[in-house]
């Protein structure tokens, strides 16, 4: 995105109201053995929405908080609904009862899982990527944000990042995310939902009570 693009000011609003989100929560994490718990964000939607130009925002705000991109946990392109019980595994609970977060992050060049990480310890972990926020995931945030747009808007966005080698799998990974989302209703139990379509009028950010 340039300093121009007309969508901007959609983001500001949208990371401006999570971290609100998110200190609240940390403000009313009870404390244990003096320190509070992290806080999870997760920021969810479909590909090409905008979810890492708001996740790194988000985490700038947040005292540089870690993230953790659920590009790293499908374990292929086959693989969106398998990633939800390894995220909750091996990021999740562990972060929320504070033991220190370890995943294996799938290459996708070899096709398999290659090395483990760890993730550093915050206050705050922030969690991108489509289906983050989605079935056994939703209990372990305290914020949860839907990020969508235009189907066609978010493809040519996906392609101009991603290259022309995420064509063949566009249509084959938008039919997991709409079965994914769904049934799960994952836009209606976020937080906050923001819309990043460049049309100014469907340009907007919405908080649930």
């Amino acid at each position: 995105m340039t300093v121009d693009d007309p969508i901007l000011p959609a983001f500001a609003e949208g990371t401006a109201r999570t971290v609100a989100l998110a200190h609240a929560a940390l403000r009313r994490r009870p404390r244990r053995h003096g320190k509070r718990g992290t806080i999870l964000v997760g920021i969810d939607g479909p590909s090409g929405s905008g979810k890492s130009t708001l996740a790194d925002q988000v985490a700038a705000a947040l005292d540089a908080a870690p993230i953790v991109r659920m590009d790293d946990l499908y374990p292929g392109w086959d693989g969106l609904a398998a990633s939800v019980p390894r995220l909750v595994r091996w990021v999740l609970s562990p972060a929320l009862h504070g033991r220190i977060p370890r995943y294996r992050r799938y290459d996708w060049h070899r096709g398999g899982f290659a090395e483990w990480r760890a993730v550093r310890r915050h206050r705050y972990l922030v969690v991108e990527g489509a289906g983050s926020t989605c079935g056994t995931a939703r209990e372990y945030y305290a914020v949860r944000v839907f990020v969508d747009g235009d189907p066609d808007e978010r493809m040519r966005r996906a392609l101009r990042r991603d290259g022309e080698m995420f064509r063949p799998h566009w249509t084959r990974w938008a039919r997991q995310e709409a079965a994914l989302f769904g049934a799960d209703r994952t836009r209606r139990a976020a937080h906050v939902t923001l819309i990043t379509s460049s049309v100014s009028e469907r340009q907007n950010c919405t908080v649930r009570p």
